[in-house]
């Protein structure tokens, strides 16, 4: 007979008890199991449908074909061109070192590449593709394709890259595109800018023209697999090509100004319409190619470009500030008849140079040219007459008549990093130096010299301005924009200005012209060599022109430099005095102005000057404002 004992009672009933409490857990956290899979696929199946088919499907946008920039005749400067590239994408980064070593393995991307994709993966959202690398040639592109297994979320992908057909001889005009940086998206929220392909303009017409160039994105729904590769396109929505621009430039006349300029280390030549305003040339040397830019740059290249000293990246037609020397002349004549310092006929004395106090300011002309009247003194660019002239009409009389001209000021034709040059004020020096203005500011001031800086392109508008009677004419580089529906059509010819007036007085404006014109058409003007053609021939009458020489000092030689025997030619480039020279034509119906400066030239006439007259000669014989005979022929294209 078998005896139970109590603890074996209790112990099963302990057990019994427990039995029931985990089947009772289960239960609930069965029933919980049930539950929430009955809320996931029953009751919100609709919400994670929803959910998985955005996972398989993706929206992407598409970057709009940027658009083409012509110049006035027709022709492309700039253009786009197919390009492949690599592409790749991963979700916030995942495998993205590995992904980055095998693409290390088969293009070779190297230390700089490899930090900037992996970089890239990381801050990428919603597997948005990013560059791997661009202008793939098909080697690169078959052995991409070929390790596609091994490369979850890379693709070869057709885009456009940036085309400069004439590369250094546009540079500075149309400058280049380049990625897309924070400064950039200031002020935009045009969601295209956030891929990774987009370009952007950096410098000249392609950073003015910016939100017209780019156009608008376009959008593409795409099948995608568990690791992001693209299965199939299901949809696609093509975005509007950005507007094509037409440009003022005439090819043909800014190529003949650059090889006019080639000779010579750096300076720069620009030619404006007197009427429209339109720039016909602006050649700014050396340049450089920004196809460079277009391929991608490497840091040795850019290194080159920056170490430069004759600084090519730097545009020196609207960026290069210089004082303009004895080309600043006219201005001082203008001050001085307008405030009636002076009259036409008020003759003052030249020695040879002009005392103030114990400093004496010399004329070029040692022993001077005597007793001269305005129009003489432009001729002959006497000194010590505009020392005077000057002095009579007073620092704030020229520095208002200058900004009539357009000096101190940026000019409306709106390519970035334009100087405004310096003029110079009373209020200017004392904030700048703490110091008073002076007599001898006064007289620096006068000859274009001191503290005066200006640019070659408000050279030129000072000339245009003078040329046409005196009406505010604005340079001007676009003559249309249109998209590639429309017809890129330039406004029509015009024969007076259209510009307000600038309230200076016709006849004074017509003496100083016939200053400017006895310059190189009478015995002693300082330009009289210029008369005549490159082969000595003299100019026919419909050719002739008005100008003025200028020579901006660099570096004073002392007397005792001098008496060493030290010349401008003995010094090195760097210290050498620049050389400029503006000019308009034809003499009787002006039409066009041109400014002219050779960086440490020496000397305006001789060299400057040939310079000017060439240029301003084939424009005259080009007459490119009346050219229109290809701009219909390109607008159907």
């Amino acid at each position: 007979m078998i005896r139970h004992r109590k603890g074996d009672g209790e112990r099963a009933g302990l057990f019994t008890r427990r039995a029931l409490v985990l089947g009772s857990a289960q239960a609930v956290l069965m029933s919980a199991l049930v539950g929430r899979l009955y809320q996931l696929q029953v009751l919100e199946t609709g919400r994670f449908s929803t959910l998985a088919e955005e996972n398989r499907i993706n929206l992407r946008l598409l970057p709009p074909s940027r658009g083409l920039i012509f110049d006035r005749t027709g022709r492309p400067v700039a253009i786009n061109r197919n390009n492949f590239r690599a592409m790749a994408s991963s979700d916030r980064g995942r495998g993205a070192e590995v992904l980055v070593e095998r693409l290390d393995q088969i293009l070779a991307l190297g230390e700089t590449e490899r930090a900037r994709l992996l970089r890239e993966l990381r801050r990428s959202r919603n597997a948005q593709p990013v560059v791997v690398r661009e202008n793939l040639g098909w080697e690169e592109v078959a052995r991409v394709e070929f390790n596609a297994p091994d490369l979850p979320g890379v693709f070869i992908d057709l885009g456009q890259s940036r085309d400069y057909p004439e590369g250094e001889l546009m540079s500075h005009i149309v400058g280049y595109t380049g990625r897309v940086s924070e400064e950039d998206l200031n002020g935009r929220d045009d969601p295209v800018l956030s891929l990774a392909t987009m370009r952007f303009g950096k410098k000249g017409v392609e950073r003015s023209l910016e939100d017209d160039l780019r156009g608008r994105a376009g959008v593409v729904q795409v099948e995608v697999n568990a690791v992001g590769r693209v299965v199939r396109e299901l949809d696609r929505s093509e975005g509007q090509p950005g507007s094509n621009a037409l440009l003022t430039v005439d090819l043909d006349l800014q190529r003949f100004a650059a090889e006019k300029l080639a000779e010579h280390q750096s300076g720069s030549v620009v030619v404006m319409d007197v009427i429209t305003g339109d720039i016909l040339a602006m050649v700014s040397t050396p340049g450089f190619d920004p196809n460079t830019f277009a391929r991608g740059i490497t840091q040795s290249e850019w290194r080159e470009l920056l170490d430069d000293p004759a600084r090519p990246l730097n545009n020196k037609s609207i960026a290069g500030v210089y004082p303009p020397g004895s080309t600043y002349k006219m201005v001082t004549a203008l001050a001085a008849l307008e405030s009636r310092a002076i009259e036409p006929w008020t003759v003052l004395p030249c020695n040879g140079f002009i005392e103030l106090g114990d400093i004496k300011f010399h004329c070029w002309l040692r022993g001077g040219h005597g007793g001269l009247s305005v129009q003489g003194a432009l001729a002959a660019s006497c000194d010590c007459f505009f020392y005077e002239a000057a002095r009579r009409a007073g620092v704030d009389r020229i520095s208002e008549v200058a900004a009539k001209l357009g000096f101190g000021k940026l000019s409306e034709l709106g390519l970035p990093g334009e100087s405004a040059g310096n003029q110079p004020t009373r209020g200017w020096k004392q904030e700048k130096y703490g110091k008073a203005w002076q007599h001898g500011d006064t007289f620096n001031l006068g000859i274009g010299q001191g503290y005066m800086t200006a640019t070659p392109m408000q050279l030129a508008v000072m000339t245009a301005r003078i040329a046409n009677g005196g009406y505010e004419v604005q340079p001007n580089l676009l003559l249309a924009k249109a998209t590639p529906r429309e017809e890129l059509v330039p406004p029509p010819p015009r024969d007076k200005p259209e510009a307000p007036s600038l309230r200076l007085t016709p006849r004074f404006i017509n003496l100083v012209r016939q200053g400017m014109s006895d310059v190189v058409n009478s015995a002693n003007g300082t330009a009289n060599a210029l008369r005549n053609d490159s082969k000595g021939k003299l100019l026919e009458p419909a050719l002739r022109f008005a100008g003025k020489t200028g020579t901006a000092q660099v570096k004073r030689i002392t007397e005792r430099e001098r008496a060493m025997g030290i010349t401008q030619a003995s010094l090195p480039w760097h210290l050498r005095h620049h050389a400029l020279f503006v000019c308009y034509g034809p003499l009787d119906s002006p039409r066009y102005a041109c400014a002219v400066i050779v960086e440490h030239g020496q000397a305006g006439g001789a060299t400057a000057g040939p310079i000017g007259r060439d240029v301003l000669v084939e424009t005259m014989k080009r007459d490119p404002s009346r050219r229109i005979d290809r701009f219909k022929k390109m607008a159907s294209r």
